[in-house]
């Protein structure tokens, strides 16, 4: 069921960068945010990985530097019949952790120090079949692909008013050039916002999808709900250092030093909630 929904929400995600590109610019608006679409979501498959390891400051480590995330790792992955996949220690006292790569071959996985010293051993196999359930599931392809088309279609709703601002709608050819217009003043302000909105409900069915896989994976959710409730505890005490463009991957969303809110425009669902869910679930042995 939360596939449906994921895969609805990125058609609409989709449709709305198509209609929008041309009420706001045309025909040219549409087929130029198509293959803005299409180059910036090669990037994300090709390079996310790559980025996200690097600004997070994840560093590599061998089996002799981490051998019990190496012993969990190996024994969910045979477990799901998944390849091992490359593994990160991020240098962060707050525990957390998160996946990225554009499919199960090309996996890795972080966790802090925080994680590693703060998590029992339930805990920590917990939060590691969540993280291997994004990668079975490639939720890192379905998100980066979201925030991909999110991002287009807000960069075409900033030309669009840097078009109006300057004249470059309107007159007599308004209809080929997708020019002015009720219509394109409506995409112009609620597109982005839709986008927005659109995209973070995908990173939170993907969430909720990977709280479910990993409790089954493992047989059981209470190391995961254990592991939740600590993790919620510590991340609100404890910021990170972590880009806003990154925090979206990690299994509880970090607070950032000079955070505010959160709520409708947060990227994981309210951590009671997930909790709330697993707990209801009925795993069969």
């Amino acid at each position: 069921m939360r596939m449906l929904k994921t895969t609805f929400l990125l058609t609409l995600l989709t449709l709305l960068l198509v209609l929008g590109g041309q009420a706001m610019a045309g025909r040219q608006g549409l087929t130029f945010g198509l293959i803005l679409a299409v180059v910036m979501n090669g990037g994300a498959y090709f390079f996310s990985d790559k980025i996200a390891l690097a600004s997070s400051g994840a560093r590599p480590v061998t089996r002799e530097q981490a051998p019990r995330l190496y012993a969990v790792m190996e024994r969910l992955a045979a477990k799901g019949r998944l390849p091992m996949p490359k593994l990160y220690v991020i240098p962060q006292a707050a525990p957390n952790a998160f996946a990225t790569g554009r499919n199960p071959s090309h996996a890795s996985v972080a966790a802090t120090e925080g994680l590693l010293e703060l998590m029992s051993d339930d805990e920590l196999e917990g939060v590691i079949a969540h993280e291997l359930s994004h990668v079975r599931n490639y939720d890192i392809l379905t998100t980066s692909i979201a925030a991909t088309l999110a991002g287009a279609i807000t960069w075409i709703a900033q030309m669009g008013r840097w078009a109006m601002i300057f004249g470059g709608w309107g007159g007599r050819d308004e209809d080929n050039r997708g020019g002015g217009g009720l219509g394109a003043l409506f995409m112009l302000i609620l597109a982005p916002i839709a986008a927005m909105l659109i995209q973070l409900g995908i990173s939170r069915q993907r969430e909720y999808a990977a709280d479910a896989a990993g409790a089954k994976l493992v047989g059981h959710p209470y190391g995961l709900i254990s592991a939740l409730e600590k993790l919620g505890a510590y991340n609100n005490r404890i910021p990170m250092n972590v880009s806003p463009s990154n925090s979206s991957l990690y299994i509880v969303k970090p607070l950032s030093p000079g955070q505010i809110f959160t709520g409708m425009f947060s990227t994981h669902p309210p951590l009671s909630d997930r909790i709330a869910a697993l707990r209801q679930m009925t795993i069969a042995r």
